[in-house]
């Protein structure tokens, strides 16, 4: 009990030493995307590693839910988007329930940004220009992976591995099938502020029509 109350004592002085601006409306862009921009900016100048880190919610048709974290690769007025292994686990989950959520989880800024939408496949060719971008292990390991299901062993994986890079020495290695993108249409995209106070902000944009959003201010 002595550890748990020197845990809770620390979680409280990191809260006050707590001093952000806020975010207001005169200050935050009627465009989320924009919003968007602005705040992931700021990630990939203050956060330590990997600012694009999402968490990508799905359910299955049955409606069990799993959530994980990926990488962001690539986002716009068309979505965001990121690559996968079409036969994983939230492969087969958004081909069965295209509705998905993510979550940018900015610790440094006391921030997040929550997405709600409807994921779609990306064109192939986008697939395989971003696969032969990657480093070369990366594209191997992408290649010999059934993501998702059992294996004996790493050594097993290993030996997969070792397998591939004879095989392609000298070669390209080729985007496999199962393997691409995925791209979240947004419908709702809320920006989240972290306040000492507790009194957070919370920007919410939802879809009008193809063209315009409406933002809303919601109780913390």
């Amino acid at each position: 009990m002595a550890k748990q109350n020197k845990v809770k004592e620390v979680v409280r002085n990191l809260r006050r030493a707590l001093n952000y601006s806020g975010l207001n409306e005169d200050k935050a862009s009627l465009d989320p995307f924009e919003q968007f921009e602005a705040w992931m900016k700021d990630a990939v100048e203050k956060e330590s590693f990997e600012p694009n880190a999402m968490t990508l919610a799905t359910a299955s048709k049955k409606g069990i839910p799993t959530a994980r974290t990926v990488l962001l690769k690539d986002y716009g007025p068309e979505g965001f988007v990121f690559f996968t292994n079409f036969n994983s686990r939230k492969g087969k989950n958004l081909t069965e329930n295209s509705q998905a959520s993510l979550v940018f989880y900015w610790g440094i800024l006391s921030r997040q940004v929550l997405i709600d939408g409807e994921v779609i496949k990306t064109n192939r060719e986008g697939s395989v220009e971003y696969f032969h971008s990657r480093p070369r292990k990366s594209q191997i390991a992408a290649y010999i992976s059934s993501q998702s299901e059992v294996v004996a062993s790493r050594q097993q994986l290993e030996t997969q591995m070792k397998a591939a890079e004879a095989q392609f020495k000298g070669k390209d290695i080729p985007c496999p099938e199962h393997w691409g993108g995925f791209c979240l249409v947004p419908r709702r995209i809320e920006f989240w502020q972290g306040r000492p106070d507790r009194l957070h902000d919370r920007l919410c944009y939802t879809k009008v029509d193809a063209q315009n959003w409406k933002r809303e201010r919601l109780a913390p």
